[in-house]
């Protein structure tokens, strides 16, 4: 089976089940992606506990799966002991199910009265039984299982039976075995797909924006160089969203050579990350998965309460947004946030630049040798007074800046800010840093209703060649000293850099005349006009009467 077939079969499985929330009311619902999502990774847990059962390590279980023709139908013949004693040789980040969790099982009991119950009750049992590998917490410790009931959000208790059928018929028709042992990277494809339609502009106080994967792949790119061996290293996101952006540096590094840390407001995105790693083989980094507010109560720490180090963060921060609540808890923190909180706006507080607060909290969180990248609006790099250049004064002074790639107008689906991605490096206190212009760059579409701009692969190339061999390029990027940038009011503009261009043309005398007198006889023209205008004017005011 082709990447391209995978790809079909899993979004016609993601349509399908659209199509079955929308039979019964639940199209567009706020309850649909949970119940999307759940059923989704219900069948992909299903699918990798038999890749995992009919591959196991220890021979005699191994040869028992390989001669069967199914696998669901040999672990039948398992005693309990012998059954109980195979799940000790699945691989630590492997799903661990009993029998009666198999779709094949519940699809054959389809029959019984109060069916909905028997499957609410079976991905509660899933959840439970996997806790110790799936669940995330809060801040505050609270465990958030896997699964939860699903029919309950069917109003008509008459229906949630035939709900709960209509699901789970929609998951016999394809395996993603294919997927694991054919080791396709084809996920960050799926997600976006599978989530499309739940982080759209307008999600509320905390709406998710996603990241294309062509930024994504850019800032991954820029961090990691090709060919670097990187490994045991820790990567962060303090505003995770569902996890484009780590999802990108995860599989620059390799997934086993790295930890992936996050913590975010929103449930549902941290929800969906958690489903994220489990599809990018990240299981092991779930329990540092964290539903809460970071800027308040950052729950990454070290013993002694500061904040933990990482080596490597990514970050597409929310911009503006209404924090008038905690605004002065965070004002208070004058360490962490050193170039200030924005203040409490008197009108449009919704307009609250919080972007500032959480470059300022991922400046604190780099470990001594770390890197991050950080997509802001494009007007914080010019910037003249204020919180956004007390920042950039900060990385200058400190050497930790490693370059600026401002990116087309366009660039996300969900919003029309021009934005740039900083990119910091507190190991470059001797290194020049790149400046690069891809205002000029990608292809303008149409897409869902909206203009964007896409990047091509050459587009791409250009940006991650010119960054790391630290090139000037006429009109598009500029290598510059620490000096260089100070001098400019610490500017991250590389169009402040650009050499100012004359272009003269030779001409004869008589075209110099000709040209004088073309211009003389214009400026008549409008002298002309402009006379008769103001008379005109005139006139009129005079014959304004007051009436009574």
């Amino acid at each position: 089976m082709t990447t391209s077939e995978i790809e079909i079969q899993t979004k016609k499985l993601i349509d399908d089940l659209k199509a079955t929330c929308a039979s019964y009311g639940l199209g567009n619902d706020g309850n649909e992606y949970k119940i999307i999502t759940q059923i989704f990774l219900f069948k992909f847990l299903n699918d990798k506990f038999g890749y995992e059962v009919k591959n196991l390590k220890e021979p005699h279980y191994r040869a028992r799966m390989k001669s069967a023709d199914k696998w669901e139908d040999a672990l039948k013949d398992f005693s309990d002991d012998e059954y109980e004693d195979l799940l000790t040789f699945l691989p630590a980040d492997s799903p661990k199910l009993k029998r009666e969790h198999f779709i094949g099982n519940i699809y054959n009991q389809q029959h019984k009265g109060d069916f909905s119950t028997l499957f609410d009750a079976t991905m509660v049992d899933i959840a439970n039984y996997n806790a110790e590998i799936f669940s995330m917490k809060t801040e505050s410790e609270t465990k958030l299982t896997l699964f939860e009931n699903i029919t309950i959000h069917i109003p008509d208790t008459m229906k949630r039976d035939e709900f709960a059928r209509a699901l789970v018929a929609r998951l016999v028709n394809f395996n993603f075995e294919k997927v694991f042992a054919q080791k396709y990277d084809f996920f960050s494809t799926i997600f976006e797909y599978l989530i499309k339609d739940y982080n759209k502009d307008g999600g509320g106080k905390y709406a998710e924006y996603f990241t294309p994967h062509s930024v994504a792949a850019i800032m991954a790119r820029l961090l990691i160089k090709e060919g670097e061996s990187v490994s045991d290293v820790s990567c962060y996101d303090p505003s995770a969203g569902s996890g484009t952006l780590l999802m990108a540096i995860a599989h620059a590094i390799g997934e086993e050579r790295c930890t992936i840390f996050s913590q975010d407001i929103s449930q549902k995105s941290s929800k969906m990350l958690r489903l994220n790693l489990i599809l990018n083989n990240l299981v092991h980094s779930i329990p540092n998965i964290i539903q809460g507010d970071t800027l308040v109560s950052p729950y990454h720490k070290t013993p002694d309460g500061r904040l933990q180090k990482f080596d490597y963060i990514v970050s597409n921060p929310p911009f503006k947004l209404d924090f008038s609540d905690t605004q002065p808890k965070l004002a208070d923190q004058k360490t962490r946030f050193f170039a200030g909180v924005p203040a409490i706006a008197k009108a449009k507080k919704e307009s609250m630049s919080i972007y500032l607060c959480f470059v300022q909290h991922i400046i604190n969180s780099l470990s001594t040798k770390g890197k991050a990248a950080v997509v802001v609006p494009t007007g914080f790099i010019t910037a003249s007074s204020g919180i956004e250049r007390k920042i950039r004064e900060h990385l200058v002074t400190n050497k930790m800046i490693r370059g600026v790639v401002s990116m087309p107008s366009n660039i996300f689906a969900t919003t029309g800010t021009n934005v740039s991605v900083l990119f910091l490096d507190k190991q470059n206190s001797n290194g020049k840093v790149v400046l690069i212009d891809a205002s000029k760059l990608g292809t303008t579409v149409k897409e869902d209703g909206n203009q964007r701009t896409k990047l091509s692969s050459d587009d791409i190339e250009q940006i991650v060649a010119t960054f790391h061999n630290r090139l000037s390029v006429e009109d598009f990027a500029v290598a510059l000293t620490y000096s260089e940038i100070s001098e400019k009011n610490y500017s991250f503009s590389a169009g402040q850099y650009f050499d100012v261009k004359i272009e003269y043309s030779d001409i004869t005398a008589e075209e110099f005349t000709m040209k004088m007198d073309g211009f003389k006889a214009n400026l008549k023209n409008l002298f002309t006009e402009s006379n008769e205008l103001e008379n005109d004017i005139q006139r009129q005011l005079e014959d304004l009467k007051y009436a009574n």
